[in-house]
């Protein structure tokens, strides 16, 4: 017996000076062991010291998670590796959080939800160590979202504006482009001061490569940051993975900065917690989901904000991704997730077997902030861009059933036709304010009426160099200020009617 505690002593005080090499805390606080291991999770007994949320550390240097507390016994969710734990390893409290390291080391990098590099073997040189559970900012330390955050996307700039501290919801099926938006306006970021974390949960490590790849060669990575809980990660590690993300977000915000967070998707983290709280035996409510997964997400999303002027004025916006099943909208996460953003892009399966890229449904789509994050250039030149396309979406729906007598109809339809080729945009090929704003009054102006829908598509590809080359005033004007006056507006126009004039091949 006298041995077997002398061992045990050597043990925790082997521990203790792990714990202090990676920050968590001086010394352990107490031992205990496990009783039953399965499928990732650890019951642990011996540990009534232990809170909820705390970072335990298994025997052989594992990290686990304090999920849930019962009177005789904790329900731990291994971070890593569970082979090597089983039934009476040790497992020592930390008296932390778990927490994930924060600073301007971060940038570029590819890391795991607690902070440990996964691109390469270079360390993390981190200013702090926050705990990923943090609380959100109070209704008196926010400010009125008044700034936009530029997608590059025309047609959620023009319709759906994204403002500085705003929660959008990127809703679809399978593969209809939910990631090729949010890492369209990552890369648009290149451009502004906003910083991007973007979070994979239960993605394919092939698909976070390319998400990874695709902001290296088009966007900025040195102000990017990469939380990657692949399919292959344990599922606390995919569970804690949003949160870690929105710690490293608010590091940037509390100093006065503008970050923004993609969540790539919450319906997998539904389906991680779900699977963690089976695990645990915690009662499932409506379609199997236990029911504190509305606080989950919504403890996690409302941490989204502005922050007032007196506090630095910083901002962090959320754009979570979630999945649907055959387009229901009325399944249980898609609602819950609805109902906590301030608003939602919704992708159909339709448009894009249509090749209508991208398939934005301008009809279920909305941002309950709307025109007031938006640059007011963009907002006068899109004012019946909404109205005219959804007008031209009714009679074309009706007119397949017969030929188009009315001149009227034949026009709008035609005007329709040209909107439609206006917003379709290819990936990786973002805009800038000013070429949507040209864009936009263009169309208003009728410069593309009579002229055919490939000509319009070769516009929005050329916009960018026409206007540098042809009103170099009139895009410094638009980018410095965000207004645009007559003139500005008519130099502008005067461009596109050139580009469109010019036939180039």
């Amino acid at each position: 017996m006298a041995a077997s505690s002398a061992e045990g002593a050597d043990w925790l005080h082997a521990e203790r000076k792990a714990l202090s090499r990676v920050e968590l805390a001086p010394e352990a606080l107490s031992v205990g062991r496990v009783e039953q291991i399965a499928d990732g999770v650890a019951r642990v007994s011996g540990l009534p010291e232990a809170r909820l949320g705390e970072l335990l550390r298994f025997e052989g240097g594992r990290l686990g998670y304090a999920l849930s507390l019962d009177t005789e016994a904790i329900n731990a969710a291994i971070l890593d590796e569970a082979e090597a734990i089983g039934v009476g390893s040790q497992v020592a409290t930390t008296g932390a959080a778990a927490r994930v390291p924060v600073g301007r080391g971060l940038l570029g990098r590819v890391v795991d939800p607690l902070g440990r590099p996964i691109d390469r073997d270079e360390p993390i040189a981190a200013e702090a160590y926050h705990p990923i559970e943090r609380p959100a900012p109070a209704i008196i330390e926010r400010a009125l979202v008044s700034e936009p955050v530029e997608t590059g996307v025309l047609v959620v700039d023009a319709l759906f504006a994204l403002g500085r501290g705003q929660r959008e919801l990127i809703i679809g099926d399978r593969a209809t482009g939910k990631t090729s938006i949010a890492v369209d306006t990552m890369i648009s970021q290149k451009r502004s001061d906003v910083i991007c974390v973007y979070v994979a949960v239960g993605q394919r490590a092939t698909a976070v490569e390319r998400v990874v790849e695709a902001a290296r060669q088009f966007g900025a990575p040195e102000r990017c940051v990469f939380v990657v809980a692949s399919a292959a990660a344990s599922a606390a590690l995919q569970w804690i993975a949003p949160f870690a993300g929105f710690t490293i977000g608010e590091y940037f915000r509390d100093r006065g900065g503008h970050a923004l967070v993609i969540v790539d998707d919450l319906t997998k983290h539904a389906a991680t917690h779900r699977e963690l709280a089976l695990l645990t035996r915690e009662p499932p409510g409506r379609e199997a989901y236990p029911g504190d997964i509305f606080y989950v997400h919504a403890r996690l999303l409302e941490r989204a904000a502005r922050l007032a002027p007196e506090l630095g004025g910083g901002s962090l916006t959320a754009l979570p991704i979630a999945e649907t099943d055959a387009g229901n909208l009325s399944a249980f996460i898609p609602t819950n997730l609805i109902s906590i953003t301030d608003g939602q892009i919704v992708l159909d399966s339709r448009l894009f077997a249509a090749n209508q890229r991208p398939a934005v449904d301008v009809g279920l789509s909305v941002s309950r902030v709307g025109g007031k994050a938006q640059a007011p250039a963009l907002r006068a030149a899109s004012g019946r861009l909404r109205l005219d396309y959804s007008q031209f979406l009714e009679l074309e729906m009706f007119t397949r059933f017969g030929g188009i007598a009315d001149t009227r109809v034949r026009g709008t339809i035609a005007r329709g036709e040209r909107i439609r080729a206006l917003i379709a945009q290819p990936r990786f090929a973002t805009l800038r304010l000013v070429d949507q704003v040209a864009l936009l009054s263009a169309l208003a102006d009728g410069v593309f009426d009579g002229v055919a829908a490939t000509k319009v598509a070769e516009a929005r590809q050329r916009i960018a160099a026409e206007l540098d080359a042809r009103a170099p005033e009139a895009v410094a004007a638009v980018t410095g200020t965000g207004t645009c006056d007559k003139a500005v507006r008519a130099r502008l126009v005067e461009a596109v009617r050139a580009l469109i004039g010019t036939g180039r091949p």
